[in-house]
C-alpha cells in the first residue's frame, strides 16, 4: 500500500453536503458539542475497569473502500465483537470553504461506521489547522450521531500523522498501533511522520507489525511489540481452484500463458523487469491487475496488459487465469520492510509463485515461492513454472495458507490487547 490519504475520488459538494447520499453534520451540532463536551484528558490507567467489548476508533491513511487489505481484513472480523469507527481522510477539494465530514455504515458490516474527513485545498498545507480540524470533526460526530457508541474506546492507529489530533484526546482506554509498513519510506510521505511515529510507539500499550523486519525495528521502541504478517481467507482465494469460478472476460481473452499480478501499482514495481518479461516471449501475456498511484506513465508493450483495479471479490477469478503469480517488486526504500499480503493469497490459489528477493518474502515464504536474484533469473523461473509446475511447492503453499488465516491472527491480536489493558482494572483506584 502507499502513503495517503488515498482512496475514493474527491467529493465535490456543489453546496450540498449530503449530495452523495451519505449523512453529514453541521454547525448547530458543533455548537452543541462545545457546550456539552468536557476538556480532553489522557486516559488514567487506574480509573475504570477493562471491557472485553470495548469500542474501537481507527485512524487510517487508507480509505475503507479502496484496496481490501490488512486494515479491512482485521477490522471486519473485529467488528463481530466491537463497534468500530473508521476515520479516513481523502484528498482536498478546491470547492470546499471549510473542513467537512460524512459518515455511513460499511456495507455488510453493521458494526463499522465510516467517518470520512475532507479539507479545503487552500488550507490543506496548514498542518496545525488540519490537526485541529480532524479532532474537532471527530469530536462533533461523537457528540452527535455517534453519541454513546464509542465511549472510552481503544484507539487503533495505522496513520502516525493522526497522533497530534487524537492521541490522549478521546478519553481512550488504550492505544494500539498496527504498523503495516514503514510509511516514512514511501514516496510523498510527510516529513513529520517519523517524529509522530516515535510518539505513537512510546504511548501504545501494544504494537503489531506487518513484517518481521518491521518488528525488529519497532520492538526497540516498544517492548510489547508483536509480528503478525500476512493472513489469508483460504476459502475465498481457494475458489480459484473451483470449476464453477468463471474467469473474467477482460483476461480470458488474453493469450496463454499468463504471468499475473494483483495489487497496488506504484513506486514499488520493477517496471524494467515487467518490460523484460513481456519482451522475453511475445507469446506470454503479462497481466497487471490493480490501481495505479503515484506513477505518471506505465510502460507499454503489446503483451503487457494493465487491467485496472478490481474488487476483492473478483480477485480469485483473475488468479484462476494466471499460470504464474508474480511479485515483481523493485528493491528500493519503499520495499525494504514490506511483507506482501498477496503471498499467502497466491498460495491458496494453488498457482506457482515467482518473486524478486524481498527480505520478508525470502524469510517467510522461501520454501514455497521461487526467488529470483536478477531479471534474467526471474524470467527463467517463470519459464520453468510454465513448463513444469513444482507440485511439492504448491502443496506446501496450500498448507502454509491454511495455517495462517485472518481469523486465527485476529484472535491472537485480541488476546494481546486484553493482556495489555486488563492490568488497568482497579480496586479502590489502585492497579
Amino acid at each position: 500500500m502507499s502513503y495517503a490519504p488515498l482512496g475514493s475520488e474527491l467529493i465535490v459538494t456543489n453546496g450540498n453536503l449530503s449530495s452523495d447520499g451519505r449523512s453529514s453534520f453541521s454547525e448547530p451540532l458543533a455548537k452543541r458539542a462545545r457546550r456539552s463536551s468536557s476538556p480532553p484528558r489522557i486516559y488514567d490507567s487506574g480509573s475504570r475497569p477493562f471491557r472485553s467489548d470495548y469500542p474501537i476508533i481507527v485512524h487510517c491513511h487508507l480509505c475503507w473502500d479502496w484496496v481490501w487489505q490488512r486494515p479491512q481484513q482485521f477490522l471486519s472480523r473485529l467488528s463481530a465483537r466491537h463497534k468500530i469507527l473508521f476515520v479516513e481522510t481523502i484528498g482536498p477539494d478546491p470547492q470546499l470553504a471549510t473542513a467537512v465530514a460524512r459518515f455511513w455504515t460499511a456495507p455488510n458490516f453493521p458494526n463499522i461506521t465510516i467517518l470520512r474527513l475532507q479539507f479545503p485545498t487552500w488550507r490543506w498545507t496548514d498542518g496545525a489547522f488540519v490537526d485541529r480540524e480532524r479532532r474537532r470533526l471527530v469530536r462533533e460526530f461523537l457528540a452527535g450521531p455517534g453519541v454513546g457508541q464509542f465511549e472510552n474506546p481503544v484507539q487503533w492507529f495505522y496513520d502516525p500523522m493522526a497522533v497530534p489530533a487524537f492521541l490522549g484526546q478521546m478519553d481512550e482506554a488504550g492505544v494500539v498501533y498496527d504498523c503495516m509498513d514503514e510509511l516514512s519510506k514511501f514516496r510523498c510521505a510527510p516529513p513529520q511522520i517519523k517524529v509522530r511515529e516515535q510518539k505513537l510507539l512510546a504511548a501504545a500499550e501494544v504494537v503489531f507489525t506487518g513484517g518481521r523486519k518491521l518488528w525488529e525495528a519497532k520492538k526497540l521502541q516498544n517492548a510489547n511489540c508483536h509480528f503478525y504478517g500476512c493472513g489469508v481467507d483460504v476459502a475465498h482465494f481457494g475458489s480459484a481452484r473451483e470449476a464453477q469460478t468463471k474467469i473474467p472476460d477482460d483476461i480470458t481473452s488474453l493469450k496463454k500463458p499468463i504471468l499475473g499480478y494483483f495489487g497496488v501499482i506504484d513506486e514499488r514495481m520493477d517496471y524494467e523487469l515487467l518490460v523484460k518479461l513481456a519482451e522475453a516471449n511475445p507469446d506470454w501475456s503479462v497481466a497487471m491487475v490493480g490501481p495505479k498511484t503515484k506513477v505518471d506513465t506505465l510502460p507499454q508493450r503489446p503483451n503487457l496488459h494493465w487491467l485496472g483495479q478490481k474488487n476483492y471479490a473478483e480477485l480469485p477469478a483473475y488468479c484462476k487465469a494466471f499460470d504464474v503469480c508474480m511479485m515483481p517488486f523493485a528493491l528500493n526504500e519503499a520495499t525494504e520492510f514490506i511483507n506482501p499480503t498477496k503471498a499467502l493469497e497466491y498460495m491458496a490459489t494453488g498457482t506457482p509463485i515467482v518473486s524478486t528477493p524481498i527480505a520478508d518474502v525470502v524469510t517467510n515464504f522461501g520454501a514455497v515461492v521461487s526467488i529470483a536474484q536478477s531479471h534474467e533469473e526471474f524470467i527463467a523461473l517463470c519459464r520453468e513454472a510454465i513448463d513444469r509446475a513444482d507440485a511439492a511447492r504448491i502443496e506446501a503453499g496450500l498448507k502454509q495458507a491454511s495455517e495462517n488465516t485472518w481469523d486465527s491472527i485476529v484472535a491472537k491480536l485480541e488476546k494481546h490487547i486484553a493482556d495489555a489493558l486488563a492490568p488497568k482494572q482497579t480496586t479502590g483506584g489502585v492497579a
